[in-house]
């Protein structure tokens, strides 16, 4: 049944009014930011208020198993420079935090959200995106979501289901590649592997995968012939800049060789959706931090840098960014559901690359990180509290590897 239009315009001001409420609430009590509460009390209240806040206006979805926030910040920098952007920057990227985010920014002119990989396609469905950044799809919360296959052929249909959108696919990524395959306006962006463990065969006939350099093909062709094979790239990230019509240095704040390759997809974004590559690229520079991610934190005479991982690609990019002449180093493991309750994945990371490291394992799941660090021979001890984890620690610049939860709480507690 449709409902009258005067009657559904009320229901939206009775939703928009209660989440203001309830968010501010949250505020006071000291329960949180409001990110997820509003949205869960709008939504209660009228089903429609994604589609009635989102309006007609520009949307960008930032996607993939890593580098959502990261990614999604640095658009969200690159698209001021020229509009009034609305973001999720708090990180809550399913529906509830999606609406919070839209409540929050009614004025803006454009919107960019990290998005959840098993959210796009009802957030798509529902806001028509202009843009979809497609970063990388990894093993991640097998708990939670499932094989990568599921969820690349979720994206799949999601980008059929769209012709709108302007895909920016990251081609080095095999499942991310098949996702946009068939995307009838995809800018193909060369932003880096550095984890392949996941991507062995095609995920559309299951054939092995052949990588020769920075090339790579399936040895069986699709249903229909064709041979599934990396596209040619039009933007490339090198280590002396971007290549698109041209060398751009790019000199960022973040490390890694990862945050160089969501820059180069959030610029590529920014530059379909109008904004000049130059300054763009200079927005994308001056990010230092995301919700605390790679920050330093001085606590009892030591600076704390922290760094966040929560899959074997993540942490496999984290691995790369530790000082491993820093004073000590904490890594800190939780299992809750927002990590992801199976942590099997913590045999598929090289820890064997600390040697003559002395780690201090801590966290809810700090004995497992302890059995493995057993195996690979890492000397070590557990220190099952993060806080006194570091504490254990001599003085000085101490590095922190933490995955979701124990980021978050360690983060809270020493700040």
């Amino acid at each position: 049944m449709t409902i009258p239009a005067p009657l559904a315009r009320a229901r939206t001001l009775l939703a928009t009014t209660a989440a203001a409420a309830a968010t501010k609430a949250s505020q006071i009590t000291g329960r949180g930011a409001g990110g997820m509460i509003g949205g869960l009390v709008a939504m209660a209240i009228d089903p429609t208020i994604m589609q009635q806040l989102g309006g007609s206006r520009p949307v960008a979805l930032v996607t993939g198993t890593n580098g959502k926030s990261t990614t999604t910040r640095m658009l969200v920098g690159a698209l001021r420079t020229k509009y009034k952007v609305a973001t999720n920057d708090g990180g809550d990227n399913m529906d509830a935090g999606i609406i919070s985010a839209l409540l929050k920014g009614k004025d803006a002119t454009h919107v960019v959200l990290e998005c959840d990989e098993l959210h796009v396609p009802a957030v798509a469905k529902r806001l028509k995106p202009q843009v979809l950044v497609l970063l990388n799809l990894t093993r991640d919360q097998l708990d939670r979501v499932g094989e990568i296959n599921k969820i690349e052929r979720t994206l799949r249909q999601a980008v059929a289901d769209n012709p709108q959108m302007t895909v920016i696919a990251n081609c080095d990524d095999v499942h991310v590649t098949s996702v946009a395959f068939d995307a009838p306006n995809v800018v193909w962006v060369s932003a880096g592997a550095g984890w392949t463990g996941d991507s062995v065969s095609c995920p559309r006939t299951g054939g092995h995968v052949v990588r020769e350099g920075d090339d790579w093909y399936a040895v069986k062709p699709l249903e229909d012939g064709r041979e599934f094979r990396r596209p040619t790239p039009q933007w490339t990230i090198t280590k002396d800049g971007i290549e698109h019509e041209g060398l751009h240095p790019l000199d960022l704040k973040l490390p890694g060789n990862a945050n160089r390759g969501n820059a180069t997809q959030a610029i590529a974004a920014a530059t379909v959706m109008g904004v000049d590559l130059e300054a763009a690229k200079q927005a994308t520079e001056q990010v230092d931090n995301v919700a605390g991610r790679y920050s330093t934190i001085s606590f009892e005479g030591r600076d704390v840098h922290m760094i966040l991982a929560k899959n074997p690609a993540g942490w496999q990019e984290a691995l790369s960014m530790l000082d491993r002449t820093a004073d000590g180093l904490v890594i800190a493991v939780n299992g809750q559901v927002a990590d992801g309750e199976d942590l099997s994945w913590l045999w598929d990371v090289s820890f064997e690359d600390f040697e003559n490291s002395f780690v201090h394992a801590s966290g809810e799941r700090g004995t497992d990180l302890a059995v493995r660090l057993t195996y690979a021979s890492i000397e070590h001890d557990l220190v099952a509290d993060p806080v006194e984890a570091i504490r254990a620690c001599p003085k000085g610049r101490i590095e922190v590897l933490a995955n979701y939860t124990a980021f978050r709480d360690l983060k809270k507690a020493i700040s």
